[in-house]
């Protein structure tokens, strides 16, 4: 290493003689930061070497298609279905946030673009003088925007890509008669809460909801039943296909990737910001789009705010971490919780807690067959910590569990981090979580030595005709196995 740095100095005075200092530091900079990305490339990372190619594993046309045919066959007859995609949500001044697509919206299409709207007829209907099915309304190519945003599909190949009936441009909407008043049913999914009327825009989300409010007018109010598409949806989206499981299993592997790297990497004195990072990095290096929602990690007194979000705390080595996080993949959401002693070693009091919880969960998971009641994995855990909680005399009935576990154990996991169902029998190819909890805040009315001890172990369980499968147990849940991980050195911390 001596003889390679003075090498290395002799080359820099000779740089120096020609370069100016901006140059030399660039270089240097260059220099270093891609050798080192380069060893970590290969000792790693383990990237695709082929960084051309776009992905090629998203959901296929049939796929969006085979589901407006289901819906379709539970819609009553002379019915009608709207579909509108979410708006643009505008972050500050001029700049938006990154967008997302109404879920329902793409399990029926896999259009992600906003300013869209799509209709389902439950019989062929004719319109504008084409007997359809199905219509789509999508935004004009414009040239002068996809400059800046990108490229757009454009009416004529939405029609050709997913395999839509008829694909209109957002622009005929207003002159397109629906014949609305014609149905004996209509109901329709919108987003209001962020509709912003754009004077620029005239085919914006809040100009399309006007000018669909004003063909309702036409219709019988007895007839408009707005919800109705909500029971269709969430009959059809609880059971996953096989394609849809692809996904999920993608999402929760890299999620489960990005907390087996925490638990390698988490110190004493990082900030909970550090370890969002870590697990964000994790999301984006494996190919995840986006978080599926605010990645929680919260620590000490933290640890037992359920949804906390501010992740700026600075964590001591008597501090359990709560990290509740998961990749969202094409659409899909991972949801895995695990709770780490940030020194690498429970406490005695945080490891009866800790195994009080892991035995609710292992209840709940047992519990969770086909046919059984969706609230079945509740009252498993429920009572498991209940009763467990009287032993060691932190409650005297279960009548005061909800001091301390006051959420429910289980929800359904898709396209949404808590997703549609029926929250009736639970059937083969669902995925719900399992997540009982405990937390004990300060202040609390019992013994000290319990206080600020926030426990959460949550994994993704797929319901099948064999029985639960745990998606997440890739990831350690027991204190024998989390502890002999966290000794583990990380690459992030070279």
């Amino acid at each position: 290493m001596y003889i390679y740095l003075v090498h290395l100095s002799r080359l820099y005075d000779v740089i120096f003689l020609f370069i100016p200092m901006r140059s030399i530091l660039f270089l240097f900079i260059l220099f270093f930061s891609s050798t080192l990305f380069a060893q970590e490339k290969k000792l790693v990372l383990d990237l695709d070497e082929d960084t051309e190619s776009y992905d090629a594993d998203y959901l296929s046309s049939k796929f969006h298609k085979q589901n407006r045919v289901k819906l379709r066959n539970k819609m009553p007859d002379n019915s009608v279905a709207v579909f509108f995609a979410n708006p643009i949500r505008n972050r500050s001044n001029d700049i938006d946030f990154e967008y997302h697509q109404d879920p329902n919206f793409y399990y029926l299409t896999g259009f992600n673009e906003s300013n869209s709207i799509l209709i389902i007829f439950s019989k062929p209907k004719v319109i504008d003088g084409e007997k359809v099915s199905e219509l789509l309304f999508v935004p004009k190519k414009d040239p002068s925007k996809e400059m800046w945003l990108g490229n757009r599909l454009g009416q004529e190949k939405a029609q050709n890509e997913l395999g839509i009936t008829k694909v209109y441009s957002t622009a005929d909407f207003r002159d397109i008669d629906l014949k609305l008043e014609e149905a004996d049913l209509i109901s329709y999914s919108m987003n209001t809460e962020s509709l912003k009327d754009d004077p620029f825009q005239k085919e914006d989300m809040y100009n399309l909801r006007r000018q669909f409010e004003a063909k309702l007018f036409k219709a019988d109010d007895d007839n408009i039943k707005r919800s109705q598409y909500v029971v269709w949806m969430s009959k059809l989206r609880e059971e996953k296909t096989k394609e849809e499981l692809m996904l999920m299993r993608k999402a929760i592997d890299i999620t489960c990737e990005a907390q087996k790297e925490l638990m390698r990497a988490l110190k004493p004195g990082m900030k909970e910001y550090q370890s969002e990072a870590i697990v964000e990095f994790i999301f984006k290096l494996r190919g995840a789009e986006y978080p599926g929602f605010p990645s929680i990690e919260g620590s000490g007194a933290n640890s037992c705010v359920l949804h906390y979000q501010t992740n700026r705390k600075q964590m001591i080595g008597a501090n359990l971490l709560v990290s509740d996080v998961g990749a969202e993949y094409h659409g899909y959401t991972a949801d895995v919780t695990r709770t780490l002693p940030v020194d690498g070693k429970f406490s005695e009091e945080e490891a009866i807690l800790y195994n009080l919880v892991l035995k609710a969960q292992n209840d709940g998971i047992a519990v969770a067959q086909v046919g059984a009641n969706f609230w079945d994995t509740n009252i498993a855990a429920t009572t498991t910590i209940s009763q467990g909680l009287m032993k060691l005399g932190i409650i005297e009935s279960p009548i005061e569990l909800k001091r301390y576990f006051m959420h429910g154990t289980s929800h359904y996991l898709g396209l949404d981090v808590h997703d549609v169902g029926t929250y009736g029998k639970l059937k083969e190819n669902t995925v719900i979580t399992v997540e009982p909890g405990i937390y004990i805040a300060e202040g609390s009315p019992c013994d000290k030595k319990w206080w600020n001890i926030g426990i959460r172990i949550e994994d993704d369980i797929l319901i099948t005709k064999d029985g639960p499968e745990n998606l997440s147990d890739c990831i350690p849940r027991s204190i024998e196995e989390i502890e002999q991980l966290m000794q583990e050195k990380s690459f992030l911390n070279k």
